[in-house]
């Protein structure tokens, strides 16, 4: 997960960055972290901080079955998908704006920036796979930018692996924040929840065309393939 989204030259908190910094304590004792947004503070969403710092599991590493080229992970947290492409012989590159994520990732040996996926990167408009994994289609809290700014990072021809809601209809933009157990609070920030019906319109848009869609278990994901 990204802490930060850059529109311009402004830098806003978003996913656990800011106000007492629930990611980098989630980050450091593998702890859960509740998103609440502003307009359905009932309505929760919790992720397990310890799935992402642990090994990629099955489902992460069927994301790679026709990936066969370098990969750059947007949001890439402590980097297990880093981890299982280095396995895997494929060279990958994270990026994350979470100076903890990142540390963590660099101490497996990963390869990562500290720095906003609406920053330059490295061979930019080569990478032959992007990953957008974990919910990331929620950074900045406006799916259209970030997949034409993932569409300028990829190759022509090449592929970004989407993690959607497992709402097939979820298109909402919204402001939240993240809690832990332990009573911290994030800044307020920028987030989208998108399905992979609203997905594909906003792929289209972008330069993309849906390769794929589809579900395992509670997770769902879309593969496009760039125009």
């Amino acid at each position: 997960m990204s802490t930060t989204g850059r529109r311009g030259d402004d830098i806003e908190p978003t996913f656990g960055g800011g106000g007492d910094e629930p990611y980098a304590s989630a980050l450091r004792s593998d702890g859960m972290l509740i998103l609440r947004a502003d307009d359905r503070p009932d309505d929760v969403e919790e992720f397990d901080v310890g799935r992402w710092s642990a090994a990629a599991d099955e489902v992460d590493l069927a994301l790679f079955s026709d990936v066969d080229g370098p990969v750059i992970d947007l949001g890439c947290g402590p980097g297990r998908m880093l981890v299982a492409a280095r396995s895997l012989g494929l060279p990958a590159l994270g990026v994350d704006l979470s100076a903890e994520a990142v540390r963590v990732a660099r101490q497996s040996g990963m390869d990562v920036l500290l720095g906003s996926v609406f920053d330059a990167v490295p061979d930019e408009g080569h990478w032959d796979t992007a990953f957008l994994i974990d919910g990331n289609i929620g950074i900045g809290g406006d799916p259209a930018r970030l997949l034409a700014r993932s569409r300028e990072i990829v190759r022509e021809g090449g592929s970004v692996i989407v993690e959607t809601n497992p709402d097939h209809g979820a298109d909402r933009r919204f402001f939240a924040t993240v809690t832990d157990h332990d009573g911290r609070s994030s800044a307020r920030f920028p987030w989208a929840a998108t399905g992979q019906g609203p997905l594909a319109d906003y792929a289209t848009a972008a330069g993309f065309r849906v390769h794929s869609a589809w579900a395992t278990g509670t997770r769902s994901f879309t593969r496009l393939v760039s125009r």
